[in-house]
């Protein structure tokens, strides 16, 4: 008898705190390589990670900021892992759990760390008022942006005379010179300039800072930085209005309240990476080899991936530990400035335009491996199989949130067919989804909705189910009230169960109980993969605002842009960038209450959610017995969200959403109008009159609200000419 394989349950958390290179690096070998029964989640404070060899390039104007950046949404994607996008600031052993700001603590198995290191200068006065530091490196990269297109003569101080003091400094000097503007730029060290290079190779350098006019202010440390410059030791005072710091390889504070043993503040590992505590390992700069000390250097971050990829694993259950030994030396190679650098190894040196090419083309093979990411094919379908499988898996992957939902025209098929319930207390609102309670004189909604999971984060998934539950009850106008979870979690074991769970609850009630209401219990079973649902019930003082209403001549307003599905469907695809999905989860995850508040005016109000913001005006007509005109260009949309569509990125509902509104036209930003919105804006007709004053208020809370068309007495939807 044939037996069907259900899923594998998940057994154990590996925990990768901060998206550093080996991190990187383990990831992309583990969605070639997965481990079976294993959840994975890297928490690193945004959606990219900088590759600091390519910061150099980037400062001097030879490369665009974004190829820097390795994209960690895209990554995980392909390693099927989870993101939380915020700054670990506190591990536990004892508890196995690291700590995250914003949200609940984040349970592991196995733990990793690599963080990188910091240049902040928390010892030298008004460094922290005054001074930027070198790392880490995305904040540092805003700040020289500003400054670097600036006009006028520019004042610049680096701190710090090694490698990397002067890489930048002379990166900084070369930008400023093709900007044509006059600089004043000095690099200061307490010891001697470049002294871990070979006497020949920092002549060499030495003569590139020379070229490039960066006077080189040695054996005298910094007393103090002042908002016009930097005091020496001596009296001096180097007049600047950009100072940075390289000199500093601070770890993290958090890492010292770990409980960790460390050397000098830097978690000390063995040779197998792992830490004092056998569950948590390090690698990179935040690390310190305790067989083998080495300089920080991302050479070795990179060449310590695949042993700690293997350890990782035997810590999980698979395998033995290795050992990591570290090279005696490596290549180094150093920009100058321009299209040329520096290379040194065992004491030689070489120089020119072909080292700088040699490193370019090293430093982007390295990024190339993040971008180029091999697609895994699906499994075939079985040899055979019953008609029409095929076409019912569609050729791409079922989308998640509203994506995933059936076509309006099902459900009201299956709606439609149901007997009149008979109760005088209970009256159906327009929609499929909503009805009024009455209890005495006393007026209640209840709401339903559940969404597939469109991200692996129960956290973030919960802040977006919640929200996007209680658009209905704030888009009647009412205040929510009471609500009810039901939750299916993919297999995993009993710990794990409890620690989504405890995420989803956490999340969930605070989400609540800042829109006014009390989670009250809820429903929890096994599946597939992770649902979050909620049913909620709102309180009305007055009659509940509906699809009914509208007038012709009303302004049509709309308080969230629209993009979600395209963005969530091509981060699936691993086709969108982090950033873009980062900032769509944000808005999915914002609160409508404040702007429900405000619109609590409105003849007509729905939240434009699966059957995209063409279905639900389409919704208000119908129920209004009016016809409506968008201004197709004052409608917004999430950054990114356009050239998706334009690429022909579609969500799973999208077809379904075409055929409700037909008489719209295809093509570019109208195809957005179909886009199935998770969590969306409020859709809102109010009185023309009212509608200037009332978007004054809603950007004023912040919203990207927007006018976006009228009602008018000529039934159907049509665009403005």
């Amino acid at each position: 008898m044939h037996m069907h394989q259900p899923p594998l349950p998940l057994t154990r958390d590996l925990v990768l705190i901060g998206g550093g290179h080996t991190h990187a690096l383990i990831l992309r070998k583990w969605g070639m390589d997965p481990l079976p029964g294993v959840r994975v989640t890297v928490i690193n404070p945004g959606p990219t990670a900088p590759y600091s060899g390519m910061l150099p390039g980037y400062l001097a104007g030879h490369y665009p900021r974004a190829a820097l950046d390795i994209d960690l949404v895209q990554l995980a994607r392909f390693a099927g892992a989870r993101v939380i996008l915020g700054a670990a600031e506190g591990i536990d052993p004892e508890a196995r759990t690291v700590q995250v700001p914003g949200r609940p603590a984040v349970g592991f198995d196995v733990a990793s760390v690599n963080v990188g290191i910091t240049s902040t200068m928390p010892d030298l006065p008004g460094f922290a008022e005054h001074a930027v530091p070198a790392k880490p490196l995305g904040a540092f990269a805003r700040k020289w942006d500003a400054y670097r297109d600036r006009d006028g003569p520019a004042r610049i101080a680096v701190i710090g005379g090694g490698v990397a003091g002067a890489e930048i400094v002379m990166a900084m000097a070369h930008a400023l010179r093709e900007r044509g503007r006059p600089a004043q730029i000095a690099l200061v060290e307490r010891a001697q300039a470049l002294s871990t290079l070979g006497p020949r190779a920092a002549e060499t350098a030495r003569r590139a800072l020379d070229a490039l006019g960066v006077e080189v202010i040695e054996q005298v440390g910094v007393a103090r930085i002042t908002d016009s410059g930097v005091i020496l030791d001596d009296g001096r005072e180097i007049a600047a209005d950009f100072v940075t710091g390289a000199a500093g390889a601070r770890p993290y504070d958090w890492i010292a309240r770990s409980g960790l043993r460390q050397v000098d503040g830097f978690i000390a590992v063995d040779a197998t990476l792992r830490s004092s505590d056998p569950a948590i390992f390090a690698a990179g700069d935040c690390a310190h080899l305790t067989h083998d000390p080495r300089p920080k250097a991302g050479v070795y971050a990179v060449r310590e991936a695949p042993v700690l990829f293997h350890n990782l694993r035997a810590a999980l259950g698979a395998g033995r530990m290795r050992t990591y030994r570290p090279q005696r030396d490596y290549l180094k190679l150093i920009s100058l400035g321009g299209k040329s650098a520096l290379g040194e190894r065992f004491g030689r040196s070489f120089s020119g335009p072909l080292v700088w090419r040699w490193k370019d083309r090293i430093d982007r093979k390295f990024m190339d491996r993040f971008r180029d990411l091999p697609e895994m094919a699906p499994p075939p379908l079985p040899r055979r199989h019953a008609a029409g499988l095929a076409e019912a898996l569609g050729d791409k992957p079922l989308c998640g949130g509203c994506g995933a939902k059936l076509g309006r025209g099902a459900l009201r098929e299956a709606l439609d067919g149901l007997p009149a319930s008979g109760r005088a207390d209970v009256t159906p609102l327009p929609g499929d989804d909503a009805a009024l309670l009455l209890t005495g004189d006393q007026r209640q909604v209840i709401t339903t909705d559940h969404l597939r999971a469109l991200c692996a984060d129960p956290v973030t998934m919960t802040r977006i189910a919640a929200h996007h539950a209680l658009g209905d009850i704030w888009a009647m106008g009412a205040d929510p009230q009471a609500a009810t979870a039901t939750l299916i979690l993919p297999r995993l074991s009993a710990e794990l169960q409890a620690r989504s769970l405890a995420e989803i609850m956490q999340a969930a009630a605070e989400v609540l109980k800042e829109a006014g209401a009390a989670i009250v219990g809820g429903h929890s079973s096994m599946g597939d993969e992770m649902t979050i649902g909620f049913t909620l019930t709102g309180l009305c003082d007055r009659a509940p605002i509906t699809l009914a209403g509208a007038r012709p001549g009303d302004a049509l307003i709309l308080t969230k842009p629209l993009g979600s599905g395209v963005l969530m469907a091509a981060e699936m695809a691993g086709r969108a960038r982090g950033a873009d999905v980062a900032a769509a989860y944000a808005l999915m995850a914002r609160s409508q209450g404040p702007a429900a508040r405000l619109l609590r005016g409105a003849h007509a109000m729905t939240d434009v959610t699966g059957f995209g913001l063409a279905g639900h005006l389409d919704g208000i007509c119908a129920a209004s017995s009016c016809g409506a005109e968008l201004d197709l260009d004052a409608v917004p949309v999430m950054a990114g969200a356009m050239e998706l569509a334009e690429a022909g990125l579609r969500s799973t509902i999208f077809a379904e959403n075409r055929r409700l509104a037909p008489e719209l036209p295809q093509g570019g930003k109208a195809d957005l109008l179909f886009d199935p919105q998770t969590a969306g804006g409020l859709l809102a007709a109010v009185a023309a009159e009212a509608a200037p004053q009332l978007l004054r208020d809603l950007r004023a809370e912040g919203y990207d609200a927007a006018r976006i068309g009228r009602m008018t007495a000529r039934p159907g939807l049509r665009l403005q000419s």
